[in-house]
């Protein structure tokens, strides 16, 4: 079973589009790392700056070695992401048959 790392989360006013490359540039740098299956963020349609951003793993293992990466090569160069947010994000952890997901999200993009 795989792992899905769904966060919805919101930034402060006038930092928003900075943020939104910061976390592209976090789902980028996991994309990269062994375990990483699917990774992307998206802002919210209606202008606000609310943001999900989700990441599938191929386990548990893979969702913390990965996470370890990216903190550690990323928030030096900009901090937290944390710093960036208006409030705490809504973190959900999900275990997802990596076969049955994958088909579903390679037959929405047909």
């Amino acid at each position: 079973m795989a792992w899905l790392e769904t966060v919805v989360c919101s930034s402060h006013k006038k930092v928003d589009a900075r943020f939104l490359r910061i976390l592209n540039s976090h789902q980028e740098l996991k994309r990269r790392q062994e375990g990483c299956l699917l990774a992307w963020a998206a802002r919210s349609v209606d202008g606000q700056p609310l943001f999900l951003v989700q990441t599938l793993y191929k386990s548990r293992k893979h969702l913390k070695s990965v996470s370890k990466i990216v903190t550690d090569k990323l928030d030096p160069e900009h901090g937290p992401l944390e710093s960036f947010m208006s409030g705490p994000p809504l973190v959900g952890i999900f275990e997802v048959d990596e076969v049955q997901f994958l088909n579903q999200f390679k037959s929405s993009e047909k």
